[in-house]
C-alpha cells in the first residue's frame, strides 16, 4: 500500500489531471490517491464564505458563478459532458448558502470550503474510470473522525484507524480517490484539519494503514534549501532526517504541512516529495536517518510578521506567571509564536499577520505595556554560516534577532528581495 498526494498546482487543469492519471498508471501496486482543491479553488471558496457571512449577495453570486464555471470548463476538456456526482455537488452547496448562517464563522467554514476537495476527487475519479484506471471514489469525512474545533480538527485516531482499517481489508480495489484537507465529528459534521492539511491527510491514512510510503507531488523537484520565488539560488536537499524536516516545519518551510511528519515519524514510514513536472526523477526523501551535520544552509522566509513586545507596566521582571499568562492570552485568541524573545523586563514574539492579533493585543495590555512592528519579515538560516547570514541581511534592516548553534533567525523590516 503506498498513499499518493497531489495538491491544488498538480490538478489545476485538464492537462494535471491527465498527468496525475499517467503517473499513478506507473504503480501496479495499491494505492489510496489523496486530491487537494484544484488551484487556488481553497481561496476561491474563502472568498464564498466570506460573501455568505457577510449576506452579499452580488459578491457571493458572483464568486460562487466563478467556481463553477473553473470547474465545468475542466469537465468539458475532459468528458465532453457533465458530471452528475459534481452537479450534486453544486446542489448541495447552492442549497446550504440559501440558508441562513449560524454566528460561528469556524463552523461555516468547515461546512463550505470543503466542497473544493469534493468536487476536485470526483473529477479524477471519474477521469480514472474513464481511461480505465478503475479505481473507488472515498467520501473520507466516513473514515477520518475527528473532535468538533472546527478549521482546526483534532483527530479522533482510534476510530478513525478502526473504520479505515475495515473498509480497506474489506475491499479488493486497487486503487483509491479520496480527498485532503476534511474529516467529521461523530455527528457528521464536516470538519477541517488546518489551512494545507492535505499532506496531513496523507499521513493520517499512511499511518492507520501502515503504508509503505507517502509520497507528496509537487511542482518542485523536491524539498529546496529555501523557496525559488524569492531565492533563485535554491538547490535541491536529496534526503532529510525527519528530526531536521520537523525543524523546517517548525520554523514555517511551506513545502510539508507541520502535522504531517509526527505520525510517519511514529511508524517509521519514509516521505517522499516528488515532482509531479518531472516524476521519472528522484526527488527528496524523509526518513529515519543520522542527522547530518554537513547539510548546506537551508533559508525559510515567513513574509506579513507582527513583531509585539510586552513589558510589565510596573517594572517588575518578566517571570513564570508572567510568561504563562502571555501564552494563554495566545493560547486563547488561536495565535502562533513563530519565535519568542526574552529578557529582564521583556518579551518579544513573532506572530502571523491575522485579524486574531487586535484583540490578543487588547487583552495583553490590560497587564503589560504593548508595543508592535507591522510589515516585518522573519527569516530562518538553518545549517548557517557567515556567507549566509550576510546574503540574508545585508542592506536590510535588522530589527531583531536570535542564534543559537545551528539556526539564525533575523526579523527584518519588509523590503523586495535581491541578492547579489
Amino acid at each position: 500500500m503506498r498513499v499518493f498526494k497531489f495538491g491544488g498546482a498538480s490538478v489545476k487543469d485538464a492537462a494535471g489531471v491527465k498527468n496525475l492519471a499517467q503517473i499513478v498508471s506507473r504503480y501496479k501496486e495499491q494505492i489510496i490517491v489523496v486530491v487537494s482543491a484544484m488551484g487556488k479553488t481553497t481561496n476561491a471558496m474563502e472568498a464564498i464564505v466570506e460573501a455568505y457571512m457577510t449576506r452579499d449577495l452580488a459578491r457571493l453570486n458572483a464568486c460562487v458563478d466563478e467556481v463553477k464555471i473553473y470547474h465545468k470548463q475542466i469537465v468539458a476538456e475532459l468528458f465532453g459532458e457533465n458530471l452528475q456526482r459534481v452537479d450534486g455537488l453544486w446542489e448541495q452547496l447552492d442549497a446550504k448558502l440559501k440558508s441562513e448562517p449560524s454566528l460561528n464563522y469556524d463552523f461555516e467554514y468547515d461546512q463550505l470550503v470543503p466542497f473544493g476537495e469534493l468536487v476536485s476527487t470526483s473529477i479524477v475519479s471519474a477521469y480514472l474510470n474513464k481511461i480505465e484506471l478503475q479505481n473507488e471514489w472515498l467520501d473520507i469525512r466516513k473514515y477520518i473522525r475527528t473532535d468538533d474545533v472546527f478549521r482546526s480538527a483534532n483527530v479522533v485516531w482510534d476510530l478513525t484507524g478502526q473504520l479505515l482499517g475495515s473498509k480497506i481489508a474489506a475491499n479488493k480495489n486497487r486503487l483509491f480517490v479520496t480527498q485532503g484537507f476534511i474529516g467529521s465529528t461523530e455527528t457528521n459534521l464536516t470538519t477541517t484539519l488546518g489551512r494545507e492539511g492535505s499532506d496531513f491527510t496523507g499521513a493520517i491514512i499512511a499511518h492507520v494503514l501502515d503504508a509503505k510510503s507517502l509520497e507528496i507531488w509537487k511542482d518542485v523537484p523536491g524539498v529546496l534549501n529555501a523557496d525559488p520565488r524569492w531565492y533563485p539560488k535554491a538547490k535541491k536537499i536529496d534526503e532529510l532526517s525527519y528530526w531536521e524536516a520537523i525543524e523546517l516545519t517548525y520554523y514555517g518551510a511551506q513545502v510539508i504541512h507541520p502535522k504531517t511528519l509526527k505520525p510517519l515519524q511514529n511508524k517509521q514510514i519514509p516521505l517522499l516529495v516528488n515532482s509531479f513536472i518531472e516524476p521519472e526523477k528522484k526527488g527528496t526523501v524523509i526518513q529515519s536517518s543520522e542527522q547530518n551535520i554537513d547539510l548546506q544552509p537551508i533559508f525559510v522566509l515567513k513574509r506579513n510578521q507582527v513583531l509585539i513586545s510586552m513589558s510589565p507596566k510596573d517594572f517588575s521582571f518578566i517571570i513564570e506567571e508572567s510568561l504563562s499568562d502571555i501564552f494563554q492570552v495566545f493560547s486563547k485568541h488561536r495565535v502562533k509564536l513563530n519565535m519568542m524573545q526574552t529578557s529582564a523586563l521583556n518579551f518579544s514574539v513573532c506572530v502571523d499577520a491575522s485579524k486574531r492579533i487586535a484583540s490578543a493585543i487588547e487583552e495583553l495590555q490590560k497587564q503589560f505595556d504593548v508595543r508592535y512592528n507591522e510589515y516585518m519579515e522573519l527569516v530562518t538560516i538553518r545549517h548557517y554560516n557567515q556567507t549566509a547570514i550576510d546574503e540574508i541581511i545585508d542592506g536590510k534592516e535588522v530589527v531583531d534577532s536570535q542564534v543559537s548553534r545551528k539556526t539564525a533567525r533575523y526579523v527584518l523590516k519588509a523590503s523586495d528581495w535581491q541578492f547579489k
